[in-house]
């Protein structure tokens, strides 16, 4: 008596999805669960306590006045150096370690794993928010109570929302370049040259003639965002500069990089 065995099939189709949060959980988790993400965020740390501490120490040993608005700036403006870097880590590590075969196979979906990578950047940015704030706290009630300067505790909650946006959209750009090239020290270099060597090169072009300056205004990011930066956007002309570079320097290569990251054949 012979038997025919049966084809084995495996039926997924009453599994319930991944949830959306638990992808944002496993790549929050990503971030610093690799050496280069773990020390980044450790010299941002560092080096914010660094320089807040050495602010702090003048300003108890002078007697100077000191705001907490301006502590606050300070620590915020040491983190956006680097946390752009850190989006970029986001997007690029799966291709530089080869671990988006794992990755796409658990969640074939990839535009939801490449949205909980985007949500990880915004978080990171709110975490931000939160710790220069929390170590404008600390270093100003140092000032105030061991120092004899004047301390203002002013908060400017305008700028707050404005620099906020400004983080958020830096982010962007980070993570925008990440996704297009996939390639890590490639992607921190564009940023870089991008961020600050492309505003002088613009500066210096368009002082030849005033026609041409006015015109590079608007593909001139840093430029275009300063207004915002401290919430003055009070003309249509600055929040058209604001939206064209914005789609240019943000829009464009994060079509283009989803796109790839879409079509890429995974090795």
């Amino acid at each position: 008596m012979t038997t025919t065995a049966q084809p084995f099939h495996l039926d997924v189709s009453g599994t319930a999805p991944v949830p959306f949060w638990r992808q944002v959980l496993v790549e929050l988790r990503k971030s610093y669960d690799t050496r280069a993400g773990l020390w980044l965020l450790i010299s941002i740390a560092g080096l914010v306590a660094l320089v807040e501490g050495f602010i702090v120490v003048v300003t108890v040993i002078e007697g100077g006045f000191i705001a907490f608005s301006d502590l606050a700036i300070i620590a915020g403006g040491i983190t956006s150096l680097l946390l752009p870097v850190l989006a970029i880590l986001l997007v690029t590590t799966e291709w530089s370690q080869r671990s988006a075969m794992v990755t796409f196979s658990l969640e074939p979906r990839r535009s939801r794993v490449v949205l909980a990578k985007l949500v990880v950047s915004v978080l990171y940015v709110v975490a931000t928010l939160v710790a220069m704030y929390a170590i404008a706290v600390v270093a100003t009630a140092i000032c105030d109570i061991a120092g004899d300067g004047a301390v203002s505790w002013r908060v400017d909650v305008s700028g707050t929302v404005g620099f906020a946006l400004v983080q958020v959209l830096t982010m962007t750009i980070g993570f925008a370049l990440g996704a297009l090239l996939l390639n890590t020290p490639a992607a921190i270099v564009v940023f870089f040259l991008y961020w600050y060597l492309l505003p002088i090169v613009l500066f210096a072009v368009g002082s030849i003639r005033e026609w041409l300056g006015n015109a590079l205004e608007w593909v001139n990011f840093q430029a275009a965002v300063a207004p915002l930066g401290d919430w003055q956007l009070d003309t249509a002309e600055e929040w058209g500069k604001l939206l064209v570079s914005t789609a240019l320097w943000i829009g464009v290569p994060m079509v283009a990089g989803l796109t790839r990251i879409l079509r890429a054949e995974v090795k």
